[in-house]
């Protein structure tokens, strides 16, 4: 229920700033069905690309009802040119010749990115039939990192009944060092509170909780948290933490009695990927939390990468995170 209160009202916040967001891969029939979901309910603005007579064929055949989405036959586009010689503009540098940009443009997964990158779509949703490795290669080489974010990274939304928390990175980045470690926390944080509304406290995990144990590993956890509070010193940050520490409020109090975050977070960083992916999976599989995302961030714009088995739900409430991330 806590689930689906949430992305209730993720949905209905979404549906309030009118956002345009391209789904690339309408060879997908979940595709289609999103599309339709989404434009019935009015969560966002769908463009879906390709072969026009093809998409409506395929709606057709489904009993799909595509009114209000947009579709693009983009290689036939007006700004296919344009957005091929902008790529090529942007990356030539890296040896990409005009010719290889345009066949790289008839990759619907580039097309959508540039769109995007042009303000032609808020953000875009894709990876149903594509590579996590495709669709984050469209995402940096057309969009790329915001100044002052090294590292693309993922959270996951967390839900129990009464909390939701933030968990990062689960996803993407296997050993961060502190600089991308802080980087995490920061984006992990921003986007808790678009998702949420809540203001993050943020836990960097360990298995020490302020200096119960020495150890190099635990010093990369202080020192990203000494990075990210001279970034952001109005964010509520602290570490290194242990997990008991982080969430339980009477563990907070005794093994940190100092720390505002202690006992309180609800943006839980954790220091590589072995810990994080295995940390949420058991919160998802013994603690019953619903697991939303992964969520892709630290790009100047929202690219979301979907699992190649997701579902038509999964497509339609990733693309209303998109929206609300969306600026």
């Amino acid at each position: 229920m806590a689930e689906l209160e949430l992305l209730k009202q993720i949905k209905l916040k979404a549906s309030q700033r009118k956002k345009i967001i391209v789904l690339p891969e309408s060879h997908d029939d979940r595709v289609l069905y999103a599309a339709e979901k989404l434009t019935k309910e009015g969560t966002v603005k769908v463009v879906t690309l390709g072969d026009e007579g093809r998409v409506h064929e395929s709606a057709k055949r489904l009993n799909i009802d595509l009114t209000g989405v947009r579709v693009i036959d983009y290689i036939k586009s007006e700004k296919f040119s344009d957005f091929a010689n902008i790529f090529f503009n942007m990356r030539k540098h890296k040896g990409v010749t005009i010719e290889q940009a345009h066949e790289i443009l008839k990759r619907d997964l580039f097309y959508g990115a540039m769109m995007v990158k042009e303000g032609l779509a808020d953000g875009s949703v894709a990876g149903s039939t594509a590579s996590t490795g495709d669709v984050l290669k469209a995402a940096l080489q057309c969009v790329g990192m915001p100044d002052g974010i090294s590292i693309v990274s993922s959270f996951f939304l967390m839900i129990y009944p009464e909390k939701t928390y933030s968990f990062a990175d689960c996803a993407v980045v296997p050993n961060p060092d502190a600089q991308q470690l802080a980087d995490i926390a920061i984006s992990t944080a921003e986007n808790h509170y678009k998702l949420t509304g809540e203001e993050p406290y943020v836990a960097m995990l360990s298995f020490s909780t302020v200096g119960s144990a020495k150890h190099e590993l635990i010093d990369k956890v202080i020192e990203a948290t000494n990075i990210v509070k001279k970034r952001k010193p109005n964010l509520k940050v602290d570490g290194e933490l242990q997990f008991d520490a982080a969430v339980i409020d009477s563990i907070g109090k005794k093994k940190a009695p100092k720390s505002e975050v202690a006992g309180r977070a609800n943006v839980l960083v954790f220091p590589d990927l072995n810990a994080g992916n295995i940390g949420y999976k058991i919160a998802q599989r013994f603690g019953k939390m619903e697991a939303v995302g992964p969520v892709v961030q630290g790009l100047k714009k929202p690219l979301f990468d979907l699992s190649r088995g997701c579902s038509v739900d999964d497509i339609v409430n990733t693309a209303g995170i998109a929206a609300l991330m969306a600026d």
